[in-house]
């Protein structure tokens, strides 16, 4: 069956003859003879058996169109033939021939009447085409003889139109070709001009030209070289974007902007310029900092130029920091700016792109770009305000610490600090730093530098009150320490253009930030002249005196002894009545001119030396430096009282130190007073100069921090009686102490606010204990003086010469008041010669008359208690010349009430006291020595009691001196 179908294929379909006669030999169905046909009827015509035959046939038989049947069979024959054998095999073959040929005729007529009727549509089909054909024909024909008529001329005029147009076209393109061939030419002019968007917009045109055109061969390579061009202008960009970092300028940043965004590059744009910025800082320090160095190496060396920076900083020397600083600041200060500007820039353009989008609401997709664009480059440009600043702290940190600071003169650094400080104001307005770095590494500097600096100057402190011969320093009346100009920046409003310790007069409002005042130009960092070669000091006076004219009518005036009382000027006194002088004087105006005694009428300058003065202006430089760096206040702070520590030692070591004095239980000096002064011992002197040196290295150390005990200078003189004992050089000390006490009490407030919270207790100790303590050092400086003054041993000899027994009251007083009047007049008119050498102000002198009285009065009940022997008459004697001696010491002094007049008149009149008064008075008046109650028993009361009751008074007086022992 496969055979017939494929031959079927290939003859196509023809007549059940045709196609029969088409069959090759061995295809072709061989017409069955006679007696084939009878075997054939004879066959059973059951279909199952005939089935039964076909499938018995081999599947060879069906395999291919080319399968050869004879040889098949052939080969197939035994090696031994057996005749009945091939019969039979004959036989079987033949069977299962007929059993197909039957098989096929009956298909074959099955399908009879579909194959005629399938052969009439195909005659009808071959009939339709043989008439299309003749139709082409008639069709053809007809087309030739119009083309030979009229078409063929007006489709030539026609395609010559078209023809014409085209070449046209390609004129026109090849134009454009031979513009787009000279572009390069004007790409270049525009880059020379810096107009980068019209470059980068006339490249973008001729690509997009380019492309238009890129079925022309020259085309390509024009495409590739406009691509090599763009990528040349966006190398030149980034050079222009470099460029900003150190010289912003609006119109080229504008450009450069708008070039990078025709590129769709803002975003890349961005990150570029922040990198060129931190290359930018790294450079110019590199650069500025090598300039130095190489200048003082003096040579060409180009090793320098292979140091790291760190290392490089380390080549710099003492001459050229400060001039390397203020340059480094400079440079780093123009690139800060220029960042400044681009954020401006930023905004600006913000505004403006917002204001055109609010108007135009077009284009919301572009819109969302670019907002997304401008927010990525705002916190872009935000995010750098600190990586800029941070990179500018740690060169500048670098540069600080390569260098030692400490042996730099004390104006040097100070401009250290100014600049260090007016860079970190610009950090603090750049991006709201607190500068930790700079802090940190200036905080280092200051301290190694201050502790040598501080040890320094109290070792000049040491040398200067060693040296003082302590004068008066005139300055006039007037004087503040505000006028010297270690304070002038406590006076003056912090100015952000200057240092804060040279702030200028004309301070511009501290509310326009540095970046405001010089946007436009200048530096806040270019050195200013210091106000020191322009400005003099006015604080001296001539002489002590605001003018001469001054000075004159003050010695004229004090010279007439106008002040003192005439009847002090005669040399005997009318001792039986005791009246008033000839010119009497009212008791307010004499107290009125006992009030400018000892003042010459000088203006009330202040009193102080000149090593006070020195110590004024070293406190000024230390406020100076805490005021700029305030992390280093409380050392500051601490130096600042051991100058003071150190001047009331020094005070109290040259003038009031005196252990004969101080025993006698007066109470000269405080216990306050006593404890600062053990205290600056233990903390500040070294007592041990000549110590061996091979001591512990802890004590070392300690001893490096204290300063030896100061010598006065051999120049004073402190035991001439004419001057007092040094009375002019005690009062200039001692009063100096006092100005430079109050001058600290001044600036407590200033201090208070600049020192850490933790460390205040400190600062409230040293005003309460020490500062505070400064006036009482008057009591143990002058208490020498009125001890040396008047001659109160010989006043005990003449009271011992008096008869005090006598049996009559007396009239008239004993001669030692007469000579204890006579010293207080000689020390008044020596305290007048003194006082025309210095001023003494009102509390010395009271304090002055006050222990001289004080002492009078004293000596007097000790010659009391020497008497052997007293009447009744006696002790009125005693009041009597008490009461002469009141009388007239009230004369030349205004003092009130008079020091220790009760101490006297109660041990007068203890004389008068019975047995059992007198034990409870002993014991409530302890002030008295054991000496002075035993006389009052042994003198007063020993006519009068027994010896058991002495005894008992004796043993209770005994029992009071003892816890005194």
């Amino acid at each position: 069956m496969q055979k017939i179908k494929s031959l079927m294929t290939r003859q196509g379909l023809r007549s059940p003859q045709e196609s029969v006669n088409d069959l090759s030999p061995i295809e072709s169905f061989r017409i069955p003879t006679k007696e084939e046909l009878r075997e054939l009827h004879e066959e059973p015509t059951d279909p199952q058996a005939q089935q039964e035959i076909i499938n018995s046939i081999e599947d060879v038989y069906f395999s291919n169109d080319s399968f050869d049947i004879v040889k098949y069979e052939l080969e197939r024959l035994p090696p031994v033939l057996s005749l009945q054998e091939l019969e039979e095999y004959r036989d079987k073959l033949k069977q299962q021939q007929a059993a197909v040929s039957k098989k096929v005729a009956d298909l074959i007529l099955e399908k009879q009447p579909a194959y005629v009727e399938e052969l009439e549509r195909v005659t009808s089909l071959q009939t339709g085409l043989q008439l299309a054909a003749v139709i082409c024909t008639n069709g053809r024909r007809h087309l030739n003889i119009a083309k030979e008529g009229f078409t063929q001329t007006s489709l030539g005029l026609l395609a010559n139109q078209r023809k014409r147009q085209l070449l046209i076209g390609l004129l026109k393109s090849l134009r454009t070709i031979k513009t787009l061939q000279r572009t390069d030419v004007r790409l270049s002019e525009m880059l020379e001009e810096e107009d980068y968007p019209g470059a980068i917009q006339l490249c973008l045109e001729c690509q997009k030209a380019a492309s238009t055109f890129k079925h022309y061969s020259c085309i390509s390579e024009l495409n590739s070289k406009l691509q090599d061009t763009l990528e040349q202008i966006e190398e030149q960009l980034d050079v222009a974007l470099s460029k900003i970092c150190k010289n912003f300028d609006i119109n080229h940043y504008t450009k450069v902007q708008q070039a990078y965004r025709l590129l769709g590059k803002t975003q890349t744009a961005m990150d570029q310029l922040h990198m060129h910025f931190t290359q930018a800082i790294h450079n110019t320090v590199f650069q500025v900092v090598l300039g130095y160095v190489e200048l003082c190496a003096g040579n060409t060396d180009t090793k320098f130029q292979k140091l790291q920076y760190k290392d490089l900083c380390t080549h710099i020397t003492s001459d050229s920091y400060i001039p390397c600083l203020a340059d480094l600041c400079k440079a780093l200060w123009e690139v800060m700016l220029s960042y400044y500007r681009t954020m401006q820039w930023h905004e600006n353009h913000d505004q403006d792109e917002a204001a055109v989008v609010s108007s135009d609401g077009n284009n919301v997709i572009g819109t969302e770009e670019n907002s997304f664009d401008r927010n990525y480059v705002k916190k872009k440009l935000e995010h750098g305000l600190s990586r800029i600043w941070q990179d500018v702290q740690l060169k500048v940190k670098t540069y600080l610490l390569g260098t030692d600071l400490s042996n730099f003169k004390y104006d040097d650094f100070i401009f250290v600090l100014d600049v260090i400080s007016r860079l970190m104001q610009v950090g603090e307005e750049f991006c709201g730093s607190k500068s930790e770095v700079l802090q940190e590494s200036i905080r280092k500097q200051s301290v190694n530098y201050f502790k040598t600096y501080h040890r320094t100057r109290l070792e000049e402190l040491r040398m200067f009150l060693e040296n003082e011969t302590w004068e008066l320093c005139p300055v006039k009346s007037s004087f503040s320490i505000l006028q010297l100009h270690e304070f002038k920046f406590m006076e003056q409003s912090r100015s952000p253009s200057v240092s804060p310790s040279k702030q200028p007069a004309s301070a511009i409002s501290a509310t326009v930030t540095l970046f405001e005042q010089y946007c436009n130009g200048g530096n806040p960092f270019e050195i200013q002249a210091d106000s020191k070669d322009e400005e003099t000091e006015d604080v001296l006076a001539s002489n002590g005196y605001e003018s001469d004219e001054q000075e004159k009518s003050a010695y004229q005036e004090y010279d007439s002894d106008s002040d003192v009382p005439e009847e002090l000027k005669r040399d005997y006194v009318d001792e039986q009545t005791g009246d008033a002088p000839i010119k009497s004087v009212s008791r307010e105006t004499l107290r009125s001119r006992k009030r400018s005694d000892y003042n010459l009428n000088k203006v009330n300058a202040p009193i102080l030396t000149n090593t006070t003065l020195n110590v004024i202006r070293l406190v000024g430089k230390y406020m100076q430096m805490m005021n700029i760096l305030k992390p280093i206040a409380f050392d500051v702070i601490h130096f600042m009282s051991q100058l003071f520590d150190y001047y009331l030692y020094a005070v109290y070591t040259f003038f009031g130190r005196n252990d004969t004095f101080e025993s006698t239980g007066l109470g000269l000096s405080s216990s306050r007073l006593r404890t600062t002064l053990n205290r600056i011992q233990e903390s500040l002197i070294d007592l041990e100069v000549s110590a061996d040196p091979s001591g512990t290295l802890t004590a070392a150390e300690e001893r490096k921090e204290k300063v030896p005990s100061p010598h006065l200078s051999h120049l004073v003189v402190l035991t001439s009686g004419n001057s007092l004992y040094g009375l002019a050089e005690r009062v200039v000390a001692t009063e100096s102490l006092v100005f430079l006490a109050e001058q600290f009490e001044c600036l407590q407030p200033h201090l208070d606010a600049v020192m850490p919270a933790a460390k205040k207790p400190f600062l409230q100790q040293f005003y309460s204990q020490t500062v505070s303590t400064a006036s009482e050092l008057r009591k143990p400086v002058y208490w020498i003086v009125a001890a040396k003054a008047i001659d109160y041993e010989q006043m005990l000899l003449l009271m011992a010469n008096v008869k005090w027994d006598v049996k009559e009251i007396m009239s008239q007083h004993n001669v030692y008041v007469d000579a204890l009047l006579k010293e207080f007049e000689e020390f008044n008119r020596r305290l007048n010669d003194v006082s025309k050498r210095v001023r003494i102000p009102l509390p010395v002198s009271n304090i002055l008359w006050e222990h001289c009285i004080r002492l009078a009065n004293r000596t007097l009940v000790e010659g009391y208690a020497n008497v052997k022997k007293c009447s009744n008459e006696g002790r009125a004697l005693m009041q009597l010349d008490f009461q002469q001696f009141l009388m007239k010491l009230e004369k030349l002094t205004d003092i009130r009430p008079i020091p220790d007049k009760e101490f006297v008149e109660t041990y007068i009149k203890a004389y008068y006291l019975t047995e059992n008064d007198m034990e409870s008075w002993i014991k409530e008046h302890r002030e008295y020595s054991t000496k002075q109650l035993t006389n009052l028993v042994n003198i007063c009361l020993g006519t009068y009691i027994n010896k058991k009751a002495r005894q008992k008074l004796l043993a209770a007086i005994d029992d009071i001196d003892r816890p005194k022992r």
